[in-house]
């Protein structure tokens, strides 16, 4: 209990008399007779706000007038939370205190409407309610929300403030008395966006100190709290049942409805608050929220600084600094800007230190600060006119220093007493825009269409806003007309002056009659008069004048502006005579006659022109201009009349306006389309599209802004154009070197013929084109005159004479001569002689080699000493490339055979092999070629994709096979080759020339020819590339017969003149037929599967590929040169210059073969090349060649793969891998040393270590850098690790060494353990324990463990798993990822459910997961419901009588618990039925009436009432009862008592005082008199007997002369800055009477508000931003050293900058 309790009034009386001083009274004390108030009582709380109150005596045997007791609140600070309500304690107080023959625990009952000051409270777990104490103790709160409180058991007011009877109210930012400008209304809307990776997502952030906020949630989601103390300390709140509770010491009302979730917080907040939004339904939510924010950061004003002078009147200033409320610290002012709220207070000035100086007469020589003498100033004269009209002038005006007197007399003063300001600039540039310029347009076309003539342009003046007018030097003026010639001559004899155009139509004689013609000069033209405006008397004639010029080119007249014609404009008017209207001839006299011309200027002045609006703007937008409407107007009708009625002369001047000067919006700026890029086909065209933003229409000034910000699409920068098919056309390619490397010789090219689809497709069609001639193909060249052997003129280097050609045999011949330089496609067994022709070099010195080999005389073939070399019937062997060599040149001849199927064959292996090969063997090797080259071509090997040949030699072979193979040869015995392969004939059959073929022996093609092939192939797709190929190959054909009957022309034609044809290179057949024909209806063959046999069509059996080992050793060609097989080691030496790795492998279909280096695919490049058999070769070796080259032979039934291993100087190389093996399931694993080995337990691992060098390298194992025994070894450098378990696990370290060096190489073994379940987990045990009782905990297990658990509480599940390594934990609910609230614990491996609630039904399970596998366990939670329960009975309502029921207690039960009857509420309540009880006759009692009136209403009256003895029986019935019976029970209630015994009371007033009060209005106070209470009897009573008679008046107003005064104010000084934010200025306010005009005292003006006495002044900012002072004292700045203050330092630039 706190505070003191009341005594009674007595006692309080008594104390007070004792403990109070007297101390003096005041004159309103004296006059009521009242003694001085007593001291203050103590306080009736100690917090929480209390009452006090004082006490005074009357002094008067009378009564006085007033209280005699006041009260005052005191206690202002809050509780402690432990305080507890005080109405609750004064409510406990009577616990100990039996009610009704029993305890009870008595709580509050607040908010009583009726009585809030009496002690209501509520019997604990009951619904008795009873009045404790009529009131309750001074101090208590009459309402829970509010300030009011009670005293003497009345509800007093008491404003925020904190003081009785005020109405102040707190603002909505919760200042009292506030204007509600510290805080912003922040209101908004939140809808929520459902993503399946989102649980929840953040509505608002609340700051600390927010007010009044409110938030509604509309939807299935569910709303939660987060929130951060000013400590840093996070908490959350789940929000998960209606309720009031606290959140970080701030009270919540949440409430949580089926469709909707309501959240009020009054504040302030003692937290940032984050509310947050958990999703829970498919449906989207959204959630309105409002509330007050505080704004933290506040202007404060500061104290004011020093004075300015110690002595003699200074002046001092005020600032204002940002104040963080938060934080309680000064922050930088940028965070007071940031709310535009926030308006920073104005600095106050006042005077100081205004005592005179000791030192001198009292006075200052010059005060920093005068309000009545201002200091001087600088004035200026209006600027001069300026120098220049245009292009740039000056201005000029004076500046001086003047002072202003006391009388406002102004005088000029020195200079340097204004010198605390900048002074003016005297001198300004202005008209600083450009001067009208002459413009040129562009000239005319010449006026002729040969020889000499003329030509012409207009010339305009324009001004500096590119308008026409005038002002322009005439002396400057460009000409406008000059001479020009066409280059076409004339045919007629040239005229000495330039051709003058001639009239174009014929009206020269009214044209010389005028005086005027048009001619190539521009001048004034006028047409001819119209009639007479009358037909009788005078009249007026007008006419029309245009400015012409004569276009003689065109024979046209164009017509130019008026002011383009020199010289004066003839008139358009005139007066005319149309004879006298009577009839009658009448002469006129002079008089007579200037009478009659004096009409007519009368005439003319009937005639004017006007202004008549404008036209419409120029521009729409960023400034154009309007041209005043000039018309001819009749002056007494007002109509508009032809314009030759008025005056031209009198033609007012062009007249012109701005507008439309709002900024154009941005658009965009289109530029002209490209010029086609092709002509056909489809070409493209571009153009420049960007975003532009005109800034002066005037300067016609842009720039370009970003696509953004224009708003329209943007327009499409390309679009095709000429979309239609291209004509055919032969396109030639480059010619071909010339034929002779001396003299005079030829070039060759060939040419495509090529059409251009509408699609960008290309058709290629030699039949599309027409013939091309054959002249277009080869044309002479010439070169250097040869020179003579006998007779060198200088000494040069050798030279082969080589033949860039293509050989194709066709049929069998003995014998074939050649020249090298090309290909050769033969038959077998047919001999050849190879010529090496040379110049300047001996033929005895040349050299022969074969495939880099050198050649060597043998029986099968001869080098002769001639340069030449015989191969003997050729068989597989021979093929291959013959390399002449002479000196420092070289040439090659590529020799190849056909097999019997017309298939390009390859060299075999060995030449062993090949005499053992029979003729099956030669075809099927003929296949396999033609299966290689049909991949290379269409399918690409890893080099032809990386855009270059390995072999061009292929893609011949691959040409030549379709040219053999093409079956449109006119007459062809398609088995004829086959025919002659079978059948060995002798040397006349070879020869004999009786059968008659169509073919020539040899075909005969360019080698270009073949290489533009190619080329044309490699660039066409991949779908299209087979048509293409059997295009060409008949193109081809066709060429290569032509060129053979043209060659078989020539040959005849020979022979008929005698020749010997019998050294011919070539022999020719005769016969010639049909070709032509069979030509046009051919086509390509098309290709045999790889599998079949194309020539018996039988199908060889498939075979998984298998590489061939070879057991030689490394073949050293040369110090340079190592050729070797598979399986072999390579010691690299410093002079190996190249390395060749064979690989040759069997298998059907063929195997494809790659190179792999130390298990990574070899990268082919200049040095490292892939050979046609499909070896590898390394050019000049490096050390980082080093390696194992692995050969994989694959095809679709399998693989195969073999290694290589080339060393540098022998030092040991070990074979090692980086890969990572994992295994689950195998129970055997082998490995190459540097593999990482992951396994599971009790499997064979066995580490592989494969070593290379030379000497033999020594192996040792190694287990953790500790050596291992020869126990674990095994042959071939394997080591065997047998049923492995975790202690083997380790790094196992391989090391090669030998006398070259040593090498080591290691593997990582770790062994798995899938995850497997354990009976118990530490963990949950620790978890449960910091977690007490209240957490169920339940295990996973693998067939599920079942839980029953309470709603709304918290689970903990457990996943005991173990597994090496560590298993990753995964939880799921109902086989889904987790979406509800919860917490992971113990690294995952407890899962804890916030609210059960959240998770009805599903299972919950754990994924454990390693590397070794996984393992599910499950758990499933039971919630227990929540019921209704009415077993027990409530209290009977009455203790006997007829009324008497008992109701059943309802209650809300979890598991036989009684809980908060809010759980329940979703559950439908059983219907209650009451049961009668304490059904009795009641026994006898007193029954009373009410009391009758009292019988007078003052001085004392009674009142009555009836008293029987009465007994209720159990049926209902009142039955009258003898008193005796009642007086055994209790006593009599009395029926008689005394009532209104107050005297009889009235008020009495005294006479009205003097009118002297206080100034109320213009000659008007107030005057008071005496009013008090006082009996019939004259007996003055306190007044609060009377309080129920209407009081009279104790004031009225009055008139009286004192009040006749008013303020009068003097003039405003001259303000201190002329710019800026701080310049201020002051005047005098005087209270004067108005009749005498003299002072007096202020407050008698008070009635009315004081006018200002300064105020700011010039807040403008100031025009130039050099650093000047805007205040005049800024020298007492720089002396008192203030110009560090930024308030100071800003305000005097100048000086604090000097300083």
């Amino acid at each position: 209990m706190e505070g003191c309790r009341w005594t009674t009034a007595g006692t309080l009386l008594l104390a007070s008399l004792v403990l109070s001083s007297r101390t003096a009274r005041s004159e309103e004390d004296r006059d009521s007779l009242w003694d001085a108030w007593g001291s203050w009582s103590e306080c009736s709380r100690t917090c929480g706000g209390g009452a006090s109150y004082s006490l005074r005596r009357c002094l008067s045997s009378k009564t006085c007038e007033g209280r005699n007791i006041r009260y005052r609140t005191c206690s202002n600070v809050d509780c402690p939370p432990e305080a507890g309500d005080f109405r609750a304690q004064q409510c406990s107080a009577h616990n100990d205190v039996k009610y009704q023959g029993q305890f009870y625990e008595w709580l509050p009952v607040s908010n009583d409407l009726e009585n809030p000051c009496s002690l209501k409270c509520q019997a604990k777990g009951t619904a008795l309610v009873v009045e404790l104490a009529p009131k309750v103790l001074d101090g208590t709160r009459c309402y829970t929300e509010s300030l009011d409180m009670c005293i003497s058991g009345l509800c007093q007011i008491v404003g925020c403030d904190h003081q009785l009877g005020s109405a102040v109210k707190e603002d909505n930012c919760g200042v009292c008395n506030g204007d509600g400008t510290t805080c912003r209304l922040v209101r908004g809307q939140y809808k929520s966006q459902l993503s399946a990776n989102k649980l929840d997502d953040m509505v608002v952030a609340i700051p600390y100190g927010s007010r009044q906020i409110r938030l509604m949630l509309k939807g299935p989601d569910h709303l939660y709290l987060e929130t951060k103390t000013l400590q840093g300390v996070k908490s959350e709140n789940s929000l998960s049942s209606t309720g009031s509770f606290l959140v970080e010491n701030s009270s919540i009302s949440f409430q949580k409805l089926p469709d909707k979730e309501i959240l009020r917080i009054p504040g302030p907040l003692t937290a940032d608050f984050t509310i947050k939004i958990r999703y829970a339904g498919a449906a989207d939510s959204s959630v309105q929220f409002i509330f007050y924010q505080p704004i933290v950061h506040r202007w404060r004003e500061t104290d004011f600084f020093p004075c300015s002078a110690s002595c003699g009147g200074g002046y001092q200033l005020t600032s204002a600094e940002c104040f963080d409320l938060r934080s309680s610290r000064v922050v930088a002012d940028q965070y007071c800007h940031y709310y535009p709220e926030n308006i920073k207070p104005k600095p106050k000035l006042q005077e100081c230190n205004l005592d005179p100086c000791p030192a001198s007469d009292g006075y200052k020589q010059i005060m920093p600060y005068d309000l009545y003498h201002p200091l001087p100033r600088w004035e200026s004269t209006p600027w001069t006119a300026c120098s220049s009209s245009c292009g740039g002038g000056i201005q000029s005006r004076s500046v001086s220093c003047v002072e202003e007197d006391m009388q406002g007399h102004i005088s000029p003063v020195e200079e340097w007493k204004c010198m605390y300001t900048p002074k003016m600039p005297v001198v300004q540039p202005c008209n600083i825009f450009d001067c009208p310029k002459w413009l040129a347009q562009e000239w005319s076309p010449c006026t002729v269409t040969c020889g000499q003539g003329l030509r012409y342009r207009v010339v305009l003046c324009i001004d500096h806003r590119g308008m026409h007018t005038g002002g322009c030097t005439p002396k400057t003026k460009p000409h406008i007309k000059e001479e020009c010639i066409v280059p076409t001559p004339c045919y007629k004899p040239k005229e000495k002056l330039p051709v003058e155009a001639k009239l174009p139509w014929y009206k020269q004689a009214q044209e010389l009659e005028e005086g005027a013609m048009v001619s190539e000069e521009p001048s004034f033209i006028p047409e001819a008069w119209s009639t007479c405006s009358v037909t009788c008397g005078v009249g007026s004639q007008v006419r029309l004048v245009k400015c012409q010029v004569l276009l003689s080119f065109s024979q046209s007249v164009a017509d130019l502006p008026i002011d383009e014609c020199e010289g004066p404009k003839p008139v358009s008017q005139r007066a005319c005579y149309s004879g006298p209207c009577n009839g009658e001839a009448t002469e006129y006299t002079p008089e007579e006659s200037e009478l009659l011309y004096g009409s007519l200027q009368e005439f003319d002045e009937l005639y004017d022109w006007e202004y008549e609006g404008f036209t419409e703007c120029s521009e729409s937008c960023g400034g154009g201009v309007q041209e005043a409407v000039v018309t001819c107007l009749n002056k007494q009708t007002r109509e508009t009349v032809d314009e030759t009625l008025c005056v031209t002369s009198r033609r007012p001047p062009q007249l012109l306006k701005a507008c439309s000067l709002d900024p154009c919006p941005p658009r965009w700026e289109i530029g002209k389309w490209s010029t086609c890029s092709l002509t056909c086909g489809v070409g493209l065209q571009t153009r420049d599209v960007f975003c532009s933003h005109l800034l002066s229409r005037e300067t016609n000034e842009t720039i370009v802004l970003a696509d953004e910000l224009c708003y329209t699409p943007k327009p499409s920068l390309v679009q095709a154009c000429n979309r239609f098919d291209c004509p055919p056309s032969w396109y030639p390619t480059e010619w071909q070197e010339c034929s002779v490397s001396c003299g005079e010789g030829t070039q060759s090219r060939n040419a495509i013929c090529r059409k251009m689809l509408k699609t960008g497709h290309f058709v290629i069609n030699s039949s599309l084109c027409p013939p091309l001639p054959f002249s277009s193909l080869t044309r002479p060249c010439a070169l250097d005159t040869c020179t003579r052997h006998n007779r060198p003129v200088h000494k040069q280097s050798p030279h082969i004479m080589a033949i860039k050609k293509v050989y194709i045999q066709t049929r069998k011949q003995k014998k074939l001569h050649f020249v090298v330089g090309g290909y050769a496609y033969l038959l077998p067994k047919t001999s050849v002689n190879l010529r090496c022709p040379t110049r300047r070099f001996r033929k005895s010195m040349i050299t022969w080699e074969k495939d880099d080999k050198r050649l060597i005389s043998s029986a099968h073939i001869t080098i002769t000493p001639y340069g030449l070399i015989k191969i003997n019937r050729l068989k597989p062997s021979d093929t291959g490339t013959y390399t002449c060599t002479a000196g420092p040149v070289q040439e090659h001849f590529v020799i190849k055979l056909i097999g019997s199927n017309k298939i390009i064959a390859r060299q075999p292996a060995s030449i062993r092999e090949e005499e053992t090969m029979r003729k099956p063997s030669l075809n099927e090797a003929l296949r396999t070629e033609e299966k290689h080259v049909n991949r290379i071509l269409f399918n690409g090997s890893k080099a032809e994709k990386r855009g270059h040949l390995v072999d061009p030699s292929r893609w011949y072979d691959y040409i030549v096979s379709r040219l053999i193979q093409y079956r449109g040869w006119p007459g062809e015995n398609l088995a004829s080759w086959e025919a002659q392969e079978s059948t060995e004939r002798n040397a006349s059959s070879e020869e004999d020339q009786s059968r008659e073929y169509s073919l020539p022996f040899t075909m005969i093609t360019e080698q270009k020819r073949l290489d533009d092939i190619i080329s044309n192939l490699s660039q066409q797709p991949e779908e299209l590339k087979d048509v293409y190929t059997e295009q060409l190959v008949v193109q081809l054909a066709q060429e290569v017969f032509k060129s053979h009957l043209e060659h078989q022309e020539s040959v005849i034609r020979a022979s008929r003149k005698g020749l010997d044809t019998t050294s011919m290179e070539h022999p020719v057949h005769r016969h010639v037929s049909g070709f032509t024909s069979s030509l046009r209806t051919s086509s390509a063959e098309a290709f045999l599967p790889t599998s079949v046999d194309p020539v018996n069509g039988l199908r060889r059996p498939h075979r998984k590929p298998a590489i061939l080992r070879k057991i030689s050793a490394a073949q050293q060609l040369s110090a340079s040169e190592v050729v070797t097989h598979l399986g072999q080691t390579v010691v690299l030496a410093s002079g190996t210059l190249s390395v060749l790795l064979h690989c040759e492998a069997v298998g059907n279909p063929k195997p494809t073969i790659s190179w792999a280096k130390n298990g990574e695919e070899v990268e082919y490049n200049e040095r490292m090349l892939l050979q046609p058999d499909d070896s590898l070769q390394i050019l000049e070796p490096v050390e980082a060649d080093v390696g194992f080259y692995a050969c994989n032979a694959s095809n679709a039934l399998g693989s195969d793969s073999v290694s290589i291993a080339v060393t540098l100087a022998g030092k040991p190389l070990i074979k090692a891998s980086r890969a990572t093996v994992i295994n689950t399931e195998s129970p055997a694993v082998t490995v190459d040393i540097g593999s990482t080995v992951k396994t599971i337990q009790r499997v064979n691992v066995t580490i592989s270590c494969q070593v290379a060098g030379v000497p033999e390298a020594e192996v040792t194992w190694f287990k953790n850098k500790v050596k291992l025994s020869f126990a674990h070894h095994l042959h071939d450098g394997l080591l065997l690790i047998p049923n492995v378990s975790l202690s083997d696990q380790g790094l196992y370290s391989c090391k090669a060494a030998n006398l070259r060096g040593e090498v080591t190489e290691s593997s990582q073994l770790l062994v798995l353990e899938p995850p497997r379940p354990l009976p118990y987990l530490k963990d949950l045990t620790a978890v449960l324990s910091s977690a007490g009782t209240s957490a169920h905990s339940v295990l996973t297990s693998s067939s599920g463990t079942n839980m029953t658990i309470s709603p709304g509480s918290s689970a903990l599940i457990g996943c005991a798993v173990d597994g090496h390594p560590t298993p990753n934990i995964t939880w799921l609910y109902s086989g889904k990822p987790l979406s509800l609230q919860h917490r992971l614990l113990a690294a995952g491996r407890i899962l804890q459910i916030l609210n059960v609630s959240d998770a009805p039904d599903g299972e919950f399970s754990c994924l454990a997961q390693n590397e070794a596998g996984l393992l599910t366990q499950k758990a499933s939670l039971a919630i227990q419901e929540y019921q209704w329960s009415a077993d027990k009975l409530m209290a009977c309502s009455a203790s006997c009588g007829h009324k008497g029921v008992q109701l059943p207690q309802l209650m809300c039960l979890l598991d036989g618990a009684e809980v908060n009857i809010s759980y329940c509420k979703e559950k439908p309540k059983p219907a209650l039925q009451p049961i009668a009880c304490n059904r009795r006759d009641c026994p006898s009692r007193w029954m009373v009436t009410s009391w009758s009136p009292c019988t007078r209403s003052c001085g004392g009256g009674i009142q009555i009432r009836r008293v029987t003895c009465q007994r209720l029986t159990v049926k209902g019935n009142s039955v009258p009862m003898s008193n005796e019976a009642c007086a055994q029970v209790s006593k009599r209630p009395v029926d008689t008592q005394n009532c209104n015994r107050q005297p009889c009371v009235e008020w009495v007033a005294s006479s009205w005082g003097q009118c002297n009060g206080p100034c109320i209005g213009p000659r008007l106070a107030v005057q008071h008199r005496q009013v008090f209470c006082q009996t019939k009897d004259g007996i003055s009573v306190s007044s609060d007997q009377c309080s129920s008679l209407p009081r009279p008046l104790s004031t009225q107003n009055c008139w009286t002369d004192l009040c006749g005064v008013h303020w009068r104010v003097s003039l405003w000084t001259v303000c201190t800055a002329t710019c800026g934010n701080y310049g201020f200025q002051s005047r005098r306010v005087d209270c004067v009477h108005i009749r005498t005009n003299k002072p007096v005292m202020e407050h008698h003006c008070s009635w009315r508000p004081r006018p200002a006495n300064w105020q700011r002044c010039n807040i403008t900012p100031c025009e130039n931003v050099e650093c000047r002072d805007t205040t005049r004292y800024c020298e007492k700045v720089k002396q008192l050293k203030l110009c560090q203050l930024t308030q100071f330092k800003s305000r005097c630039c100048g000086t604090c900058g000097k300083a």
